[in-house]
């Protein structure tokens, strides 16, 4: 019977500590801010698998592949390499299509963007 507890104990404490994985509050709000420049943009659309989705429905997107996929990412670097480059099932990168037509991979869009906020502090 003890042995039964022990390991319950030992599954909680793994559950718990994979609930709260990941880098430290200020990484943690310096992905926020990517999430949330992407879901602000209204003149670009987002592009995964062929499909050409709003930067709402992005963000919605990334919100919850982060949830899902995310226990490991422990920086805004990590996020854009983990989350926001490419599809984990079919391995296409996710692409940003801007204003004039062109489109860029998603990875390049927010490192830029990473850059610019970091530049600011």
């Amino acid at each position: 019977m003890m042995q039964r507890r022990h390991v319950a104990v030992l599954l909680v404490g793994v559950f718990t500590g994979r609930a709260r994985a990941g880098g430290s509050p200020a990484e943690q709000a310096r992905i926020d801010r990517l999430i949330e420049y992407i879901e602000s943009r209204k003149d670009v659309k987002f592009i995964r698998n062929g499909n050409e989705y709003s930067c709402e429905d992005a963000a919605k997107f990334m919100r919850g592949k982060m949830k899902s996929m995310g226990e490991h990412v422990n920086s805004a670097q990590q996020f854009i390499e983990q989350i926001a480059t490419k599809s984990s099932t079919t391995g296409h990168l996710y692409m940003i299509k801007l204003a004039d037509g062109k489109s860029m991979p998603s990875a390049q869009f927010l490192a830029d963007e990473l850059k610019r906020m970091d530049a600011k502090h």
